[in-house]
């Protein structure tokens, strides 16, 4: 008759007293610790956490509007105020992020894009129409400007679908709206000097308004001004570049 092994387990982490005796003698591994779950944390209260500067960094659009109401007389006047700059802080950046290049409107979205933008916000429109070279250079120079100013809306529409009948030799038209009002209008490239170049539309656009906005002025006269020197710089700097390929040109034909 063949042998027969039972193995019996026992409960775990239990221990027999021969199994306590192998131990001592050495013969058998130190007996694991039994497990123990964790100790019970209750969730941290937010009324218990310290209202600080970084307690105000964690809150999002909603959450810092709804602490207008939460945060009493009692409180800080400065996370009162933080609260405010941090809420204006996360609004413009999403302004921002909204922005970036020049994009299609058709008739019916005029009035919610163009005319009921924010009031803090300059609109450029461009009417165009395919196939017209006039207005592709002018849409070059616009992506160009949109893309280094974020904070400005550009965006594009067939001319016939914002104005009936808009005659064709008018175009590239260059409407500037801000707060519902048109502040500027600007027909044909004539408008941006014998050759129509990026630097040369920002001059325009910001001689007498600070339509170009890259978010990072703290106010529209310093924009205004930052743009237009930074403007000026370019131009300077693409004058002596021309001037020094003409003379490496002419150094060769020599």
């Amino acid at each position: 008759m063949g042998d027969y092994h039972f193995i019996h387990k026992d409960v775990e982490g239990a221990s027999t007293q021969w199994d306590d005796i192998q131990r001592k003698l050495g013969n058998l591994p130190p007996k694991p610790a039994p497990f123990k779950p964790p100790a019970f944390t209750p969730a941290q209260d937010d009324a218990s956490v310290p209202k600080d500067k970084s307690w105000i960094d964690q809150k999002n659009e909603e959450e810092l509007e709804d602490l207008e109401d939460d945060l009493d007389l009692d409180d800080d006047s400065f996370l009162q105020e933080y609260r405010k700059k941090r809420l204006m802080e996360i609004r413009e950046a999403a302004k921002i992020s909204k922005f970036g290049s020049v994009n299609p409107i058709s008739g019916s979205d005029f009035v919610r894009e163009v005319s009921q933008a924010p009031s803090d916000v300059w609109v450029v429109v461009i009417l165009y129409k395919e196939g017209i070279q006039e207005c592709d250079v002018l849409m070059n120079c616009l992506q160009e400007l949109a893309a280094r100013y974020p904070a400005t809306k550009f965006v594009k529409i067939i001319s016939t679908d914002c104005i009936p009948n808009y005659p064709d030799c008018n175009l590239p038209t260059l409407l500037v709206y801000n707060n519902g009002a048109v502040k500027a209008n600007y027909v044909g490239l004539r408008s941006f000097g014998r050759r129509c170049t990026p630097e040369g539309v920002a001059l325009v656009l910001c001689q007498a308004d600070p339509v170009l906005n890259d978010g990072q002025s703290g106010n529209d006269d310093g924009s205004r001004q930052s743009v237009l020197e930074s403007v000026r710089r370019k131009i300077i700097e693409k004058v002596v570049r021309d001037h020094e390929d003409e003379n490496d040109e002419g150094s060769l034909s020599d």
